[in-house]
């Protein structure tokens, strides 16, 4: 079989698999074809059904997928190999189309899904470092304003400079961040009567963040939404781009 994930990537995800309480990680190999499946799902961004047969009985892959959702297991995979560089963090969104098929489901936008001028779309929210590595990933109906969602992004961090763009220019935004000891490198709005100083050269890093909406595009599964749940693999992408 064909590798989407390489040897060292697989067996640091499964040294990792091997602490989780509650998961059957003894087949080292059945392991491994589950996290082969995962990633062609992610990667293609194919239907479930779709599933090549050389990854098993696709519906049971996608079961599986789902209880190690509810386990957490996702989001601690993607927290264990994090190397992050806290000299200043970047924060930004970046919204993302629904199929029509991603409409319909009976909770509506409990599952992420808004309305805004191009249709169903749901909002990826991200937090990076100072590197432009994922640290944090928030989603939201599409229509909602990037400073909603900002607090909750930043919440856990302390004594640090957050970077954004005039989207966060928000005197309610910029007083909790000095409140958690932080100092805001969000330039002013054109109309804002007292502008912000802040350090330009940091600023033109912000390159780094756009960048990692980029790589995170490059799976299919995230760039287009085709699921009527937000189950949208974001916390195992996150991962392998760590481990890259």
């Amino acid at each position: 079989m064909d590798h989407n994930i390489s040897d060292s990537t697989f067996q640091k995800i499964y040294t990792f698999l091997r602490t989780i309480s509650g998961i059957h990680t003894r087949n080292k190999e059945e392991i491994r074809t589950f996290l082969e499946a995962v990633c062609y799902l992610c990667r293609t961004g194919c239907q479930v059904r779709q599933l090549p047969r050389k990854y098993g009985n696709c519906f049971s892959i996608y079961q599986r997928f789902l209880r190690w959702k509810k386990k957490d297991i996702w989001r601690k995979m993607f927290q264990e190999f994090q190397d992050i560089d806290d000299e200043w963090f970047m924060i930004d969104g970046s919204v993302i189309r629904a199929n029509q098929c991603a409409a319909g489901y009976k909770t509506g936008f409990k599952e992420n899904l808004g309305r805004n001028r191009g249709g169903f779309s749901t909002k990826i929210y991200a937090l990076s470092d100072a590197l432009g590595n994922p640290v944090k990933f928030i989603l939201s109906p599409g229509n909602d304003h990037d400073i909603t969602h900002a607090e909750e992004l930043v919440k856990d961090l302390r004594n640090t400079k957050i970077q954004a763009d005039k989207g966060y220019d928000s005197e309610k935004f910029v007083a909790f961040l000095k409140k958690n000891g932080c100092k805001a490198l969000i330039p002013s709005r054109s109309n804002s009567k007292k502008k912000r100083v802040f350090d330009k050269h940091i600023f033109r890093e912000r390159h780094l963040i756009e960048n990692l909406f980029s790589k995170i595009k490059h799976f299919r599964r995230i760039s287009s939404r085709f699921c009527k749940t937000s189950s949208s693999f974001l916390h195992f992408a996150g991962a392998l781009l760590w481990l890259r």
